[in-house]
C-alpha cells in the first residue's frame, strides 16, 4: 500500500496549487506513466481515466490562492499534499513525496527527488494533480477570459504578462508573486 504523492501549480501567478495522492497497487495494469510534464496533454487525460478507473486509492486536493498568498508556495502546497493524502479513502502503509520535503502525515513519509520519474505511483500523482489543475484553469478562463488561462494555465508567459498589465489583477492571481505584486506596488 505505497502511496505516491505529487502537486502542480507551484510555478503561475494565478490559481490554486494541486496536490494529489494515489495508491496504484501491484496489479494496475496501467501502461505509460511518466512524470507529467513528459507527457502531451492527450496522454495525461488518457492516463488520467485509467489511474482513477484502476487506482486502489486516490485522491485530489487543493490550496487557495489565499492560502498560498497567506502562508507562501512551500506551504500551501504541503497543506494541498496533506490534504490528498487524508482524503483517500484507506490508509498507506508509507508515502512517497516528490521533491524535497514532506507534509506533516499520519503514515510515515520519504521525499524523492525526481519521484515522479522514477515511482510510479508518483508519476500517477503528478498526472492527476495537473490534470485536474488545468481542468480548473480552463474553467477560471471562462471567468476571466482576457487572460489567457486556457493556453498557459496561469504560469508567467509573456502573453500573460502583457494581459496583467492591460487588465490588472483578477480575483485569482497570487499577490504574493513577485510580477503580480509589483503590478500592485504601481497602482
Amino acid at each position: 500500500m505505497i502511496c505516491g504523492v505529487d502537486e502542480a501549480g507551484r510555478g503561475p501567478l494565478a490559481g490554486p496549487v494541486f496536490a494529489a495522492a494515489v495508491i496504484l497497487g501491484p496489479a494496475h495494469g496501467i501502461k505509460g506513466l511518466a512524470d507529467s510534464k513528459k507527457l502531451s496533454a492527450q496522454q495525461r487525460d488518457r492516463l488520467a481515466v485509467q489511474i482513477r478507473q484502476y487506482a486502489v486509492a486516490w485522491a485530489v486536493a487543493s490550496a487557495s490562492v489565499e492560502e498560498i498568498d497567506t502562508l507562501n508556495i512551500l506551504q500551501a502546497t504541503l497543506l494541498a499534499m496533506r490534504r490528498a493524502v487524508e482524503r483517500l479513502p484507506c490508509a498507506p502503509a508509507e508515502v512517497l513525496v516528490d521533491g524535497l520535503y514532506c507534509p506533516k502525515i499520519a503514515p510515515p513519509a520519504r521525499a524523492i527527488v525526481g519521484g515522479d520519474s522514477l515511482i510510479a505511483e508518483i508519476s500517477a500523482a503528478s498526472i492527476l494533480a495537473k490534470t485536474s489543475r488545468d481542468a480548473l484553469m480552463l474553467e477560471l478562463h471562462l471567468q476571466y477570459p482576457a487572460y489567457g488561462f486556457d493556453r498557459h494555465k496561469g504560469y508567467p508567459t509573456a502573453a500573460h504578462l502583457e494581459a496583467l498589465r492591460a487588465h490588472g489583477i483578477s480575483a485569482v492571481h497570487r499577490r504574493s508573486f513577485a510580477p503580480v505584486r509589483l503590478l500592485l506596488d504601481d497602482d
